[in-house]
């Protein structure tokens, strides 16, 4: 039984006594009733809650800030989202936020502070005294002036809100006295999401990529044909496509100038001229050994293959007429093949001789070849504005033809470590390239750095930060602003000396 329906009860049963000496005494029995029931009613009642606690909660103020998970755990995020089992997360207004840069005695407290109850505690029992008599203590910070929360060249000099309610941040003696250096408090460090990471050396590589095609090495191809008109008397069964050796005899052809020679030559035995005559035909030696051997004039020569390789062209048929020059066999050495890479002309200043090379082909998907820049090609494709760099290949299994397409990918830079930072604590406008530096304590240094090379995802830094540093890599761009609103704000004090008064034009 509750004790609300008890007390109910004891006060009927009074009543009802009461009714019943009334009857037997005839005295008033309002009195006694009345008393008896209110010291009932103080028993049993519970007792009234402090004023302090009885004062209803301010109302929060300001727009969201972020959205927490509903049963207080340190789960956030930045727009609206569920649990796991489909609970809302609660809003947090600005007002509401957690305060890491508590106010020091003798600040102003903010007003969304004065409004959760703090007024309502009883000051007197400590160090703070009565409110009306609260002085700042011996070595408390004064404060200078109140700048925007989001950064904007707005100042003033008494506490005040934004439009969006945020209140404005204060700023004192003496924060500004570093320089450059930019104080951020904690919560605010840990709000924007702040990364850093310590400095360090590392190769920097920035590949380039860049289509190829692959080709026949000018050196290693070789052209049949005669020196002389001839016929072409007999083809060996030897056709586009099919690998040859050195020395494989490929066509007989009849030409009456290299009988004419071979003729001389065994009427006149060792006779240098008509020796050197047949040379200079393209004979080979070994048919004119064969020739003196024999003393015979055989009626159709042997032309046979000059190296080993494949045969990329065959024009010799039975019975034509062949004129000189004309080319009866295209013989080409595929063990060393050629990749052209066409590389931009604006990449062609990080592309060195001697530099190693990727090449993936589309006909083997998965399978790279490794090579070296042989050669950079001496002009500019004024069409294309491309440069031709020459990369050299072994190709012992053939698995590589001429002009299949290939991807290039040159690994320039210096192999050597440089100091370097990620690609993301650059703060790059154009005109200059600035890193900010971790101080420690939420303070932060901007400084002005000379970049390299990039690649990999990190930028070399040659002058302005050295390893051990620790560089911001995201969220730099807010403190950046920082560091601009506070220069500006510098730059509109009042002069420091006689000197910069007197170039102001104003009185010290």
């Amino acid at each position: 039984m509750s004790r609300a329906a008890w007390l109910v009860g004891a006060l009927v049963a009074l009543a009802t006594g009461g009714i019943g000496y009334v009857a037997g005494h005839g005295e008033n029995p309002v009195p006694a009733l009345a008393e008896r029931a209110r010291t009932e009613f103080a028993r049993w009642s519970p007792a009234p809650m402090p004023a302090a606690q009885a004062t209803a909660p301010a109302k929060a103020t300001g727009p969201v800030v972020y959205y927490q998970d509903p049963d207080g755990k340190p789960v956030y995020s930045l727009s609206p989202m569920a649990t796991a089992d489909g609970r809302e997360f609660r809003a947090v207004h600005a007002s509401e936020d957690v305060r890491f840069d508590a106010p020091d005695n003798g600040e102003a407290m903010p007003a969304d502070m004065a409004g959760l109850g703090m007024a309502g505690h009883d000051m007197a029992a400590g160090d703070m005294g009565k409110a009306g008599d609260a002085k700042p203590a011996a070595g408390a910070r004064r404060i200078r002036y109140y700048r925007n929360p989001m950064g904007l060249a707005d100042t003033s000099a008494t506490p005040k809100k934004d439009s969006m309610g945020m209140d404005y941040i204060p700023v004192y003696e003496g924060e500004d006295s570093d320089g450059n250096v930019v104080t951020v408090s904690p919560g605010k460090v840990q709000r924007t999401g702040v990364r850093t990471e310590v400095v360090e050396r590392r190769v920097v590589a920035q590949p380039v990529r860049v289509p190829g095609t692959v080709a026949l090495d000018e050196r290693r191809v070789t052209v049949i044909a005669t020196r002389s008109d001839a016929y072409v008397d007999h083809v060996e069964n030897v056709t586009t496509g099919d690998r040859v050796r050195k020395g494989q005899a490929l066509v007989h052809v009849y030409s009456p100038e290299i009988n004419a020679a071979a003729a001389q030559l065994i009427a006149n035995p060792g006779f240098d001229g008509a020796r050197r005559r047949l040379r200079n035909l393209n004979v080979s030696e070994a048919v004119i050994d064969e020739m003196e051997r024999t003393r015979n004039v055989p009626m159709a020569i042997t032309w046979s293959s000059a190296r080993d390789g494949i045969v990329l062209q065959r024009t010799a048929i039975e019975g034509m007429k062949a004129a000189a020059g004309d080319t009866l066999f295209r013989i080409g050495d595929i063990s060393t093949m050629w990749v052209l890479a066409d590389v931009p002309e604006r990449d062609l200043s990080n592309v060195r001789v001697g530099q190693a090379a990727t090449i993936r082909l589309r006909s083997a998907p998965g399978r790279t070849f490794s090579g070296k820049v042989g050669t950079i090609y001496p002009q500019v494709n004024p069409e294309t504005r491309v440069t031709r760099v020459r990369i050299e290949l072994p190709n012992p299994d053939g698995t590589l033809l001429p002009d299949m397409y290939a991807d290039v990918e040159i690994a320039t830079g210096d192999a050597k470590p440089v100091v370097a930072v990620p690609d993301d604590a650059v703060i790059d406008t154009g005109a200059r390239q600035v890193v900010l530096i971790d101080r420690g304590e939420g303070r932060f240094e901007p400084k002005a750095v000379k970049v390299g090379v990039r690649g990999g995802g990190y930028t070399e830094i040659r002058d302005g930060v050295s390893t051990g540093d620790r560089v911001v890599t995201s969220a730099n761009f807010l403190i950046d602003a920082e560091s601009n609103l506070k220069a500006a704000l510098q730059g509109l004090a009042p002069p420091k000396d006689d000197r910069q008064a007197a170039d102001a034009g104003a009185t010290p």
